[in-house]
């Protein structure tokens, strides 16, 4: 199977404002056009990458030179700018896949699931069903509900044989709005294969933004480090992660010295450029001493989600000879999860030694490290 993509980007798409065509304008770091020539140009069934342009474009520099691609000149038509296309496909070429260059979410999935389609039959196109209820409207005021059972969406890209699309192009009006109603006019039977939701076509100046979010590229990911320390007393237990751990000693601090909330705290803190513990929970006030540190991580979560950060995991090690965290690992990622509103497999904790070196080699205290990552979509 010999495959070409016909990227068709000739529109001048008014509707989606700005100072240039849609299909070139800025979306993260590249034209919208860009990331759809990189998805079918990486895609291994695909030989040959065309590249349909407005004549009033081929000069300009607003789009992105790919060296391997085919451009051809469109026409005063979308159909006369995939047939423009079509032309220009190579002598070997069996396959064609036809996509809209304002489609940047274009996956893997979905041009395979149309190419296999391909195998047994002339045309295949994805289309998502038709959920909501349709209304006829006049006037500003519903003047009729249309039945929407066998209504569906259409989606690019549209895989067709080439030989009976080319023919089919021959009788074309010039006028159809895709390629699906050139092939149906010629009477070619097209293959509706399921569509992706997120394969949005943008037409509008808010389908940026909307594009964006889909792609990650509006997302604000931090990463946070924390680290505390925590010297034994005289004692029976510990307080580590939220549990009360049986131990010959305790740990001395001017709240319950739970090292390991400590550190996620001041993790979180940090994620947020907030400072630490000490900043929010001065050891100075005298209404902290004793206090339990989770009124300290309950705070930094909820600064988090004020700021409109979800926290995606939670990684913590308990550096110490003694006690033995293990027994308590579960127990430890179940009482912090509860705190921070997080499923306990998205909370680590674990433990290693310091193999006798150090503070907490000699026994003397422990040591927590922790990394929280925040995102906000």
């Amino acid at each position: 199977m010999t495959v070409a993509a016909i990227i068709v980007a000739a529109g001048r798409g008014t509707r989606a404002g700005g100072d240039q065509p849609k299909q070139w304008q800025t979306l993260g770091d590249q034209p919208v056009a860009g990331y759809a020539m990189a998805r079918f140009a990486a895609h291994p069934a695909v030989s040959q990458l065309v590249l349909v342009v407005h004549p009033d474009d081929i000069d300009s520099d607003l789009w992105p030179r790919d060296p391997a691609a085919t451009i051809a000149t469109g026409g005063a038509t979308r159909a006369a700018s995939v047939l423009a296309g079509l032309n220009a496909v190579d002598g070997n070429i069996d396959k064609v896949l036809i996509h809209d260059a304002a489609r940047p979410l274009v996956s893997d999935a979905l041009i395979e699931r149309v190419l296999n389609t391909l195998d047994d039959h002339v045309g295949a196109a994805p289309a998502v069903a038709v959920t909501d209820t349709l209304w006829h409207g006049d006037g500003g005021a519903v003047q009729g509900v249309q039945d929407r059972n066998g209504l569906y969406r259409a989606q690019t890209p549209q895989g067709f044989r080439l030989t009976p699309l080319l023919a089919a192009y021959a009788t074309s009006t010039g006028q159809e709005t895709d390629d699906v109603a050139v092939a149906r006019a010629a009477g070619l039977d097209v293959a509706i294969v399921p569509g992706d939701e997120d394969n949005i076509k943008i037409t509008t100046p808010a389908d940026f933004a909307r594009a964006a979010k889909l792609m990650g590229l509006d997302m604000d990911i931090r990463v946070g480090n924390g680290y505390d320390v925590h010297r034994f007393e005289a004692g029976d237990h510990v307080w580590l992660c939220g549990v009360q751990v049986p131990h010959t000693r305790s740990l001395q601090g001017h709240s319950d010295a739970d090292v390991g909330m400590h550190a996620v705290t001041d993790a979180i803190y940090g994620a947020l450029g907030k400072g630490d513990i000490g900043q929010h929970f001065p050891p100075s006030d005298p209404q902290w001493k004793g206090a339990e540190s989770h009124i300290f991580l309950k705070h930094a979560v909820a600064l988090a989600r004020s700021e409109g950060f979800t926290i995606s995991n939670v990684d913590c090690t308990l550096v110490c000879e003694l006690p033995k965290i293990g027994p308590h690992q579960d127990a430890m990622k179940a009482v912090m999860g509860a705190y921070m509103g997080l499923e306990s497999d998205r909370i680590s904790v674990k433990a290693t030694t310091s193999e006798k070196l150090g503070f907490t080699g000699r026994e003397e205290g422990i040591a927590a490290i922790a990394t929280v990552t925040l995102v906000k979509a």
